[in-house]
């Protein structure tokens, strides 16, 4: 499977998209200065206890109160309770665990109000980000994650991961890092660690106890709440967990950006740094690939079955849960053999982009499937089957339960941050007040781009919505062809699949912005 990875920043905003073999399976935004981020670390003050609900509500600094939850504090949560205090009253002088004494564990029934009081201070990670009304949750489990490795402090373990199956490789993996792993802390070896070498386990097993050091000396400043770990950038963090051979990509339009991701390959992979590509075309990155036209057509109550001759999803969302129906779209008749073999076809083409569409809109809790009834026992097998295959790409920790009697599938999938809602529908111009006449804006626009053509050196760059490209650029004797003939310079016009209908920008070489127009 061919896998791309694009990245679009503009005006201090980053989108994200991961393509595979051309189609969008995930789009992560974010803002350059975002405060919350799932993996980084605080540190906090208890504002308030709710013994009721066993949890607390801690400050970090956002406007909402984190939530934390009795069995989110762990078992040695005493342990970082000694080490915080004993940092903030510099008794700890350095990062080492060394010969740090642990604590006894906390009962894991046990009662919020036993361990935690107001006013107190933790060590805590961002485990979800804010969602609606609700502030950050956490955890204060802490761990740092490395590229083939997770760090654990006040912990002895080396745990593998299952699905390294080879018995004297998990022997290799298991004797290696205990070789090499700082005394207070566990790993959990992650299945990327499989097969490599033992310089990229041990580069990777220093940088992460370079980012404990990091965090302690931020500890030290004694701020209270603040952030001591901030997570890597969003592109940074999908390199880090998928990044595989399967990678042929990755295309940036910053050029900042560009570079701190072959610094990073240069660490990870130094013989794949290449494949990062600086694109500087006046058409926009997330157009070009058609990652705008394919939100358009994957978001939105009714969802196409690619290759199903006119199958297709209806996605409906509740406050308790996601309901996804599978519709046959008329070309599947009951009865006959073939019709029942079409049905799991359809069903199986359906799960496939059911899997997709979770991971593309970050939908989570309960998900109810309705796929097409089959009565064979053995076809319905296939489906559960073949929808866990489908599944096992996510990274999200997800749950599918075998199909109910009634035919229905129950899904249950983490969800770590804010849903990806996009709209699909566009306002209608012709109703809810008066707008300016077609013919006008363009006249408007002529106007505006005589007047640009009269300072600006270089090339211009018309972006309007695909109809009006369409409107200026077809034709034996376009309106494009007019302006060139009139003004003597040609203006390139670039359709935007996320433009409103007579909206418009224009936009120089420099892909600075001259005007912009929005109905």
């Amino acid at each position: 499977m061919k896998k791309e990875l694009i990245i679009s920043h503009e005006d201090e905003h980053s989108k994200i998209a991961l393509l595979e073999d051309g189609r969008l399976f995930e789009l992560h935004e974010q803002e350059d200065k975002s405060d919350f981020v799932v993996g980084d670390l605080f540190i906090g003050k208890v504002k308030k206890l709710a013994p009721n609900l066993n949890a607390a509500f801690v400050s970090i600094g956002y406007e909402k109160d984190a939530f934390l939850h009795y069995q989110d504090l762990g078992p040695q949560f005493l342990t970082y309770k000694k080490f915080l205090k004993d940092t903030l009253a510099k008794k700890q002088q350095n990062s080492s665990l060394k010969n740090f004494e642990i604590q006894p564990e906390i009962n894991k029934n046990g009662a919020i109000d036993k361990v935690l009081a107001k006013d107190d201070s933790v060590i805590l990670q961002i485990t979800k980000e804010p969602i609606s009304t609700k502030g950050p949750r956490i955890s204060t489990q802490i761990s740092l994650t490395g590229r083939f490795l997770v760090l654990i402090p006040f912990d002895k373990s080396v745990s593998i991961s299952k699905k390294i199956s080879n018995a004297e490789e998990r022997e290799r993996l298991r004797t290696l890092i205990e070789s090499i792993k700082p005394e207070g802390f566990g790993v959990i070896i992650r299945t990327v660690a499989e097969g490599k070498k033992v310089a990229e386990l041990h580069n990777d097993m220093n940088q992460l106890v370079q980012k404990w050091e990091t965090t302690f000396k931020n500890l030290q400043k004694n701020k209270v709440p603040s952030k001591i770990l901030s997570e890597e950038d969003k592109a940074s963090a999908i390199l880090r967990d998928n990044f595989n051979a399967d990678f042929v990509s990755i295309i940036c339009d910053d050029e900042q950006m560009v570079n701190d991701m072959e610094a990073y390959l240069e660490v990870i992979a130094p013989e794949r740094k290449n494949i990062v590509q600086f694109y500087d075309k006046p058409i926009p990155l997330m157009e070009y690939y058609n990652v705008e036209k394919q939100l358009k057509q994957s978001f939105g109550k009714h969802v196409n079955i690619p290759s199903s001759k006119g199958a297709y999803l209806v996605i409906e969302h509740t406050e308790a849960l996601h309901v996804i129906d599978v519709n046959s779209g008329n070309n599947i008749s009951s009865g006959n053999s073939a019709s029942k073999e079409h049905a799991l076809t359809v069903n199986k083409m359906a799960a496939t982009e059911i899997a997709r569409q979770l991971r593309l809109r970050d939908m989570g809790g309960i998900i109810v499937v309705d796929f097409i009834d089959m009565i064979n026992a053995d076809h319905r097998k296939d489906l559960y089957e073949h929808l866990k295959s489908e599944m096992s790409r996510d990274k999200a920790r997800h749950k599918i339960l075998p199909p109910s009697k009634f035919g229905l599938i129950q899904i249950t999938r983490q969800r770590t941050r804010p849903e990806k809602q996009i709209e699909t529908k566009e306002e209608n111009p012709n109703i809810d007040g008066e707008i300016l006449a077609p013919i006008v804006v363009v006249e408007r626009m002529e106007e505006v781009i005589r007047n640009i053509i009269q300072k600006e050196k270089g090339k211009i760059f018309l972006h309007v919505h695909p109809f009006v490209e369409a409107y200026l650029t077809k034709g034996l004797i376009s309106t494009q062809m007019k302006w060139f003939l009139r003004y003597k310079k040609w203006v390139t016009i670039i359709p935007r699949d996320s433009f409103k209908y007579l909206e418009y920008k224009i936009i120089n070489s420099k892909k600075e912005e001259l005007m912009s127009y929005s109905n």
